[in-house]
Parts: C-alpha cells; structure tokens; sequence
C-alpha cells in the first residue's frame, strides 16, 4: 500500500473539512469519513504510519482528528 498517497488523500479530506466553521464537527467529519469510506487495510496502514513517523506530511487538522478519533479508526 502506497502511504504518501494515503496521506495524500487524508490531506484532501482535511481540507474539505477544515472549511467548517465547528472544529469540532470538523475534526469529527474527517474521522468519520476514514471510517466510512476507507478499507479497513488503508486505515491500518494511516494508523501504523502516525505511529511509525509520528504522522509526518499528515496536516495538522488531520493529525488532530486522527489522534482524538483513533479508537473509532482502529
């Protein structure tokens, strides 16, 4: 599996996200959307990179989002 082009979609669905004026919601959306729309491999493999390279190339927002809805990831 392709890591930098998981990330860089990862970082294409932060920034439709990011818009939001909620943060919150915002953060919540992005996990959400991982969790629906992501293969279980893909969310593995997002999940042991943040943990491998402590989410390096990963945007804030999305690290923030990852890192607060990992439980619901995994």
């Amino acid at each position: 599996m392709n890591t930098e082009h998981l990330i860089s979609m990862v970082n294409r669905i932060g920034q439709f996200f990011e818009a939001m004026p909620d943060r919150t919601e915002a953060l919540e959306g992005i996990a959400l959307h991982v969790k629906r729309f992501w293969d279980p491999r893909m969310r593995r493999e997002l999940l042991s990179y943040l943990d491998r390279d402590n989410g390096k190339g990963i945007d804030p927002v999305v690290l923030e989002a990852l890192r607060l809805h990992r439980q619901m990831l995994a």
